[in-house]
């Protein structure tokens, strides 16, 4: 199987680390990127676009984030999606157990699932092998 490249979004900065370790221990993906916040994961994402840098298979959303949160971060890239041809493959990875926050996630079409925390290895194969 080819091994993909995974981003982490999350403002947790031990949630980031677990999460890392997981995904290394899977020995699923090439590159693990992380970034604290919606607006530094865009802001790497647009210049990768502008470069013809490879860009994420994989991504692991977190919602409520400072400066741009999870939604507004969905929005933005949704403007950016006729730039590039590659399917990004987001997932909700959040602590919060809101009925909105699920169905909000479902009116995203690349949004493909909502994962509660912690992410699981298990979690991680699944999403892996889904893609």
């Amino acid at each position: 199987m080819l091994k993909k490249e995974i981003w982490i979004i999350d403002d947790d900065g031990i949630y980031q680390i677990i999460a890392k370790k997981i995904i290394q221990r899977s020995e699923l993906f090439s590159k693990i990127s992380s970034f604290k916040n919606g607006q530094e994961a865009f802001d790497n994402l647009f210049a990768a676009i502008e470069k013809g840098a490879s860009l994420p298979d994989i991504i692991l959303l977190d919602i409520n984030m400072p400066i741009m949160d999870g939604w507004e971060f969905m929005e933005e890239i949704i403007k950016l999606e006729s730039r590039y041809l590659k399917d990004i493959a987001v997932y909700i990875v959040s602590s919060s157990i809101a009925v909105e926050d699920k169905n909000k996630s479902k009116t995203y079409f690349n949004i493909l699932g909502y994962l509660s925390k912690p992410l699981t290895l298990n979690d991680l194969e699944l999403i892996a092998h889904n893609h």
